[in-house]
């Protein structure tokens, strides 16, 4: 497994705005460098993206959640 960690702090959204489909939900088939969500932070948005190719196992923080630098934002099993 290995884990998407978020490079800002910020807010994290799973979705690129409100009423637009989320990127990636939980047992999505995910390539590597594809966007699983975006971290805001002062109006700028910075794409989140997997390093591996897999399974998205599980979100560690909710749609809008605060997220710091480190923080794991999601799990990817590879595969």
């Amino acid at each position: 497994m290995t884990d998407i960690i978020s490079p800002l702090p910020g807010i994290f959204y799973r979705k690129p705005g409100p009423d637009k489909e989320p990127y990636a939900e939980v047992g999505d088939r995910i390539e590597a460098g594809q966007t699983v969500g975006v971290v805001e932070i002062m109006k700028q948005f910075s794409e989140v993206r997997s390093d591996v190719s897999g399974t998205l196992e599980s979100f560690a923080i909710e749609d809008s959640g605060t997220v710091n630098p480190g923080d794991v934002i999601a799990t990817v099993t590879e595969g």
